[in-house]
């Protein structure tokens, strides 16, 4: 039977009593960190004192007894790190993989768009990930996919309206509407973006954006719509020019962009208080190798940024921005979310505590449960495939198709000409999307250069943002089998090479995310990228990374999309 609202009420007052009682020093807290050197974020210095928490928040800093104590003695406290927006499905494993992850690097909230996962399963995508981050022992705060699909281009699994995702503003982890990619769009006042934001803003939920090197009155038309932050900015003359006008700049440094040094003049007096972290793409080598939050507040310090600003920008500036008042600092009321460190110029986590419970020690963290996913959004999400076999025929076309020229260490492309077959020793290969949400058969055609594969071919599951099925390959029937292997495997990467799988990383969740360990994914993804490397893949690109993104069609100058290769700069077919 549920509880009855008196019942509620009385619990309540009883939470708050004792969180007064510990405050005021009549009761013991739960825990009190001893003799601790905090970073204080509201007066900009080291202090020290012992912190109490009871009921799961800090209670009080002073002297105090507790329950539990700690001597926190030659560390410094800092607040829980704060990812000011994520693609939870880039790390490519499961929430509570992704948990593991990045605990022990001191993250205790993160802002995830849900953007990726929604292309796949529409609206089940959300409820999916809504389900699979609850009661994690890091904050899961979601922004709704403002760009499903990405542009009228994809052919994605789902086209969501402003209707389709309203109910969700009431899910009380629910902060906004997710970078608005659609800035063409905002500022030509097209009624289905414009109708999002205005949505959003009738729940009173913050609006982000997702608009680099916009300039101007187009600039001012942008933020004057309602949207108030921007992580694409990837130099400084972009980022102030947002900044002045009022927008938030959340500076990324992820796995696929990294525009921390450049924007690194923003950490000062003048711009900080405007700032925050975030990473939007954190891939599982990145993860085990570098870290998360921490590693960009460490490679600010290194980079000369005052060590308490560096903390404040990856706390508390983001909490205050999403209006997550009662994290990002250490002080009464606030949450009992701490990093405990061993020094700044070392920046070594020793402890992580979450609501005043340690979660990680040394590295290792505190076993916790998997969220329980209802079960019909786990078979949703594991038959997410809808596309017939494939032959070489299907591949085989002869036509003239446009050549997409990659660029070294960018992701932009060129306009290489045509071709009208492949040729491996000069380095002109086959590349395709093949459709998979609903079967409708469309594949697009065309040829790629730079990427340097000699045998073989590779096929993906993760092709941004409609993640339909991208392959490349030195001829057709290498082609197919690769891609039906894809199909076979509810999703993932696959290296094929002399009739068989050299090498593949099953992904059967929406065919974007693994089920298996962090750890187990990076050593077949590693393996993979070892495999493909050794047919010819150029050695200067990731060969997976580097192809999801050859399918987005925003990103100049050519792309391949179901219908073909397309010209992002003339908007047009080659």
């Amino acid at each position: 039977m549920s509880e009855s609202y008196a019942g509620k009420i009385n619990r309540k007052l009883m939470k708050k009593r004792r969180i007064i009682n510990a405050a005021a020093g009549r009761e013991k807290a739960d825990l009190v960190l001893k003799n601790a050197t905090y970073v204080n974020v509201f007066s900009n210095e080291l202090c020290t004192a012992d912190i109490a928490v009871a009921e799961g928040l800090i209670v009080g800093m002073g002297a105090y007894s507790g329950v539990r104590e700690v001597d926190c003695t030659g560390h410094i406290v800092l607040p829980g790190f704060l990812d000011a927006h994520i693609h939870l499905e880039s790390s490519l494993v499961s929430p509570t993989e992704f948990v593991k992850a990045v605990l022990p690097h001191g993250t205790t909230t993160v802002i995830t768009d849900p953007h990726e996962i929604a292309n796949v399963m529409g609206t089940d995508g959300i409820e999916y990930m809504l389900q699979a981050t609850e009661g994690l022992p890091v904050d899961v705060r979601f922004m709704l996919p403002s760009c499903v699909p990405a542009t009228p281009l994809d052919e994605s699994g789902a086209i969501l309206d402003y209707r389709a995702i309203d109910s969700f503003y009431d899910h009380p982890r629910v902060q906004g509407l997710a970078e608005m990619m659609n800035f063409v769009g905002i500022i030509a006042g097209d009624d289905q973006p414009v109708e999002k934001i205005v949505a959003a803003q009738a729940h009173h939920k913050k609006i982000d954006g997702h608009a680099p090197d916009l300039l101007g009155n187009d600039l001012n038309a942008y933020i004057a719509a309602g949207v108030y932050s921007d992580h694409e900015c990837h130099d400084l003359q972009d980022a102030i020019a947002k900044l002045e006008r009022g927008q938030f700049i959340m500076i990324r440094e992820g796995t696929a962009a990294r525009n921390l040094e450049a924007l690194m003049p923003l950490l000062c007096d003048k711009y900080s208080e405007r700032c925050m972290f975030c990473t939007d793409d954190k891939h599982p080598n990145d993860l085990l190798e570098k870290g998360h939050i921490d590693y960009i507040v460490k490679r600010a310090i290194a980079l000369g940024a005052d060590p308490i600003t560096a903390v404040k920008v990856a706390c508390h500036n983001a909490a205050r921005y999403f209006l997550l008042n009662n994290r990002g600092a250490i002080a009464p009321g606030y949450l009992g979310d701490f990093v405990l460190i061993d020094d700044f110029e070392h920046f070594n986590i020793r402890q992580v505590y979450k609501k005043g419970e340690l979660m990680v020690e040394d590295g290792v963290v505190r076993p916790f449960p998997s969220p329980a996913i209802e079960q019909y959004l786990v078979d949703r999400s594991h038959d997410t495939f809808h596309v017939g076999a494939l032959t070489e025929q299907d591949f085989a076309d002869h036509r003239p198709r446009g050549i997409i020229g990659m660029v070294d260490g960018e992701i932009t492309t060129v306009d290489a000409g045509y071709s009208d077959r492949i040729d491996a020793e000069y380095d002109v290969l086959k590349i395709a999307v093949v459709e998979r949400h609903k079967n409708t058969r469309h594949i697009g055609i065309g040829f790629l250069q730079g990427y340097g594969l000699k045998s073989g071919a590779v096929a993906t599951s993760i092709s941004h943002d409609s993640h339909n099925i991208i392959v490349v390959g030195t001829s057709e029937a290498d082609m197919a089998a690769a891609a039906n292997r894809v199909v076979q495997l509810n999703g993932g990467i696959v290296v094929w090479d002399q009739g068989r799988p050299a090498a593949e990383v099953p992904l059967a969740i929406a065919g974007i995310m693994s089920e298996e360990p962090l750890v187990t994914v990076n050593e077949k993804l590693e393996a993979a990228k070892d495999v493909a490397h050794a047919l010819g893949v150029n050695p200067g690109i990731d060969p997976f990374m580097t192809l999801s993104f050859m399918a987005l069609p925003v990103i100049p100058s050519l792309r391949i999309t179901t219908r073909g290769v397309f010209d992002v700069t003339t908007q047009s077919y080659v």
